[in-house]
């Protein structure tokens, strides 16, 4: 945004506090803002003529950050954890990892489970399977499959995230 003597047009509209001054010379416009003892300000420099609005800039550059700082208060990030897990994962290992997963999903947080298969370990991908079944049973009261278990390559995963 232009103000002031950055702006290059000759002519230009000038709004007032939401009524239009009409268009004027920009040596007009300029001494109209400095007798309201604010600032003129290019709103709309590729309209012929250019748009001019009379504000005080230092006023609506403040409000503006104010707005952002809103705006980035409000919104939340999602991360996605992840858990790894082995078809030989033992049932109490098993059950802690079910609890740091309930942990991340009260964090709003969306977690990748990922059941590895190494070396002769792919021949039990049944076993892969059941074994991330018993966890999605585990966390159905507090989660929703956004993927369910699917073998990519080495590695079976599913995606979880937080019930509303």
């Amino acid at each position: 945004m232009n103000i002031n003597e950055e702006i290059k047009a000759t002519d230009v509209r000038v709004i007032d506090e939401g009524k239009q001054l009409g268009i004027m010379s920009l040596t007009e416009a300029l001494e109209v803002a400095a007798k309201a003892g604010l600032d003129l300000v290019e709103v709309a420099p590729n309209s012929s003529p250019p748009v001019c609005r009379i504000m005080d800039y230092g006023k609506f550059r403040y409000q503006q950050s104010k707005k952002q700082q809103v705006a980035k208060k409000s919104q939340s990030t999602i991360q996605v954890k992840e858990i790894r897990i082995r078809p030989k994962t033992d049932e109490h290992d098993l059950q802690v990892k079910i609890k740091h997963i309930k942990k991340f999903l009260s964090q709003n947080d969306k977690v990748k489970i990922t059941m590895m298969f190494r070396g002769r370990e792919m021949a039990y991908t049944d076993l892969g399977r059941k074994i991330m079944e018993d966890v999605q049973r585990a966390l159905a009261d507090v989660s929703i499959v956004d993927q369910h278990p699917k073998l990519e390559g080495r590695n079976m995963i599913m995606m979880v995230s937080p019930k509303k």
